[in-house]
């Protein structure tokens, strides 16, 4: 693969990071329009109850079953080639990656002795309206928790420069974000940040985005050394992403490059669901 292909290829999975909560269809355009997210079930009314739900779920982010299942599941992933130019191709390798991520985080819940379903995938080729709302301008992929479906978008870009590993540490990112919803992990999410101001929004986000990276890294980590996940590609991953992974989101929704190249390295290190609890962490290593 040449050094521009890979580029443009990170360029649009960096732009596809986007995840999107359920049913509120709308966001506030002046103050976190590149968020894209939207809010499901509501809090309850009654400050007694709120407090109680939010601190359930604040228990099951700090200190998830998840966290203690050890090293993810090597499911032998071989996804196979993806060469340019075939969207026959390219619909195959996103199917066999997720069915990849499936058996792998199956495992994963089984471990911590907790229920789990998998998620949808529906593979596109333009924008659509997903049951969370109007697709984001500029994302090539989001993962909505109504119908708990990943949406890929393939674009004519994707299809002329395609970067295997770039492409499956972006499905990994968004099952990331499947993997939250299922594990409980958003409820604590969604809660705090429906009585949050703008500030402490931006940071439930970034804790949010950075764990799924994290995971997404996990997964990655299962492939190491692989033609898929060589240590030369890897590299250079975690470098576009150290110098250019915040350009796409200037609200700083997502952490700044830096940081988020330092999580991908912990999950990549370590290996563990447990080695992401971006919740537990230090607010200056979720910046």
């Amino acid at each position: 693969m040449t050094l521009v292909a890979a580029t443009l290829a990170l360029a649009l999975a960096a732009a596809a990071l986007v995840l999107v909560l359920a049913d509120v269809a709308t966001t506030t355009s002046t103050s976190l329009s590149n968020e894209a997210q939207q809010l499901a079930s509501p809090p309850a009314k009654g400050s007694g109850v709120r407090e109680q739900a939010a601190e359930a779920g604040r228990t099951l982010a700090l200190i998830n079953p998840l966290y203690k299942t050890g090293r993810l599941t090597d499911v032998n992933c071989s996804p196979g080639a993806l060469p340019a130019g075939s969207m026959v191709a390219y619909r195959r390798f996103l199917t066999r990656v997720t069915a990849c991520l499936n058996k792998a985080w199956a495992a994963q819940f089984r471990k911590a002795k907790m229920p789990f379903h998998k998620p949808r995938l529906r593979i596109i080729t333009r924008k659509v309206r997903t049951p969370c709302g109007s697709w984001n301008a500029g994302a090539d992929g989001v993962y909505c928790s109504t119908d708990r479906t990943m949406y890929l978008m393939i674009s004519k870009e994707q299809l002329r420069n395609p970067f295997p590993l770039g492409i499956t540490r972006l499905i990994a990112h968004e099952y990331g974000h499947h993997v939250q919803q299922v594990s409980g992990i958003w409820r604590y999410y969604w809660i705090a940040r429906s009585a949050a101001g703008k500030a402490k929004r931006l940071q439930l986000s970034r804790n949010s985005e950075l764990q799924a990276e994290c995971f997404s890294s996990v997964f990655m980590s299962t492939m190491k050394g692989t033609s898929l996940v060589t240590a030369s590609d890897w590299a250079y991953t975690v470098d576009w992403f150290r110098k250019n992974g915040a350009k796409g989101w200037p609200q700083n929704d997502h952490g700044r490059g830096p940081t988020q190249a330092k999580w991908m390295l912990r999950g990549f290190k370590f290996g563990t669901p447990g080695a992401c609890n971006t919740w537990a962490a230090k607010p200056r290593n979720v910046t």
